[in-house]
């Protein structure tokens, strides 16, 4: 017990004495920036995507576009993320002659990431729709576009919410690889209290401590959601 005091009195030394704390401010902002913005880029991609994939396949243009996300979907779900970044970072930027910070490389690579998956969860949310809903929509003079976006996609938001909230979780666990590209994240943060008080175990540990408190908020945040929408449906 008196090695864990000893090893605990060293992490705080860094942690507070030295402003250790600021890194870990400036990696939680990092963490929680990337995941947020990268799950919006992601829904936002995903969406588009699983709408062109539902859209029946009538004339070349949409098989064309079919074919593209067909290879997008198939491309990031294929690769690891960490991978993604090293590529994105290291190779096709300096190709193209862009210079681009790598906190904005993070959030457009898990953006991207997250569209491959997003699309797929939200197709299969389009297709659990009742087909009734467009048939209704198109009987009361709406085109397709807009019955898609303001009667079936809504309705297959509500069906796959746990599973967007579930896809939140993995972005907030997997920016713990953003580090390869040398962006401040918690991993950095406390790998730096571990080397300035040559102890790693209680920075670690403090480490493994907030990504269980910001997944289980994010669990909880969903979990209101649900109900916030069952009580909606209820009243409905």
């Amino acid at each position: 017990m008196g090695n864990f005091d000893k090893k605990l009195e060293k992490f705080w030394e860094v942690f507070y004495e030295r402003n250790g704390y600021t890194k870990v401010i400036t990696g939680l902002k990092n963490t929680l920036y990337i995941a947020i913005v990268g799950l919006a880029i992601g829904i936002v991609i995903g969406t588009v995507i699983a709408i062109i994939e539902v859209v029946p396949s009538n004339n070349r243009l949409m098989k064309i576009l079919k074919g593209f996300c067909t290879f997008y979907v198939g491309l990031f779900r294929g690769t690891p993320i960490v991978v993604q970044l090293l590529v994105a970072y290291y190779v096709f930027l300096p190709l193209i002659g862009k210079n681009l910070p790598a906190l904005n490389v993070c959030v457009l690579v898990f953006g991207l990431n997250s569209g491959a998956y997003v699309s797929e969860i939200m197709r299969s949310g389009i297709l659990s729709v009742d087909p009734g809903q467009m048939e209704a929509g198109r009987a009361l003079g709406l085109n397709y576009r807009v019955t898609m976006l303001k009667i079936v996609v809504p309705q297959a938001v509500k069906n796959i919410l746990p599973t967007l909230g579930n896809e939140f979780i993995a972005l907030i666990k997997e920016t713990s690889v953003v580090s390869f590209v040398g962006t401040a994240d918690l991993y950095v943060a406390f790998n730096y209290i571990g080397s300035n008080s040559y102890e790693f175990m209680v920075p670690y540990l403090a480490m493994a401590l907030i990504y269980v408190v910001l997944v289980a908020i994010a669990a909880q945040l969903v979990r209101m959601m649900e109900r916030s929408l069952r009580k909606s449906d209820r009243r409905n």
